[in-house]
């Protein structure tokens, strides 16, 4: 069955064109996974959220199962990306996963 990964994140106080500047970084970096790592379907980062939202940026991805996702959590080209592009400029994170049915 599949599975939905969702991200939302906030990023660290910065001034607002270095803000823009990360977002469109992480997209780059975890958009570009497509195709790198077995199992995952689908990804797309959204960076330019409404004004009524609480979170700077979103990943929205699907994978074939919940072992691919565990596969993409652990697999070097992800970690590379989120070491060098995500963790160090975000302040907190929230995660959904779920099978779609």
């Amino acid at each position: 069955m599949m599975v939905k990964h969702i991200i939302i994140w906030t990023l660290k106080e910065m001034p607002e064109a270095e803000k823009t500047e990360h977002k469109k970084l992480i997209k780059e970096g975890l958009e570009g996974l497509k195709g790198k790592i077995d199992g995952l379907l689908e990804i797309k980062v959204v960076t330019e959220p409404l004004p009524s939202s609480n979170g700077d940026l979103m990943l929205d991805s699907t994978f074939a199962d919940y072992d691919a996702l565990k596969g993409y959590s652990v697999h070097p080209e992800h970690v590379k990306v989120a070491d060098e592009r995500v963790i160090p400029f975000t302040a907190d994170r929230k995660c959904l996963d779920f099978e779609i049915i």
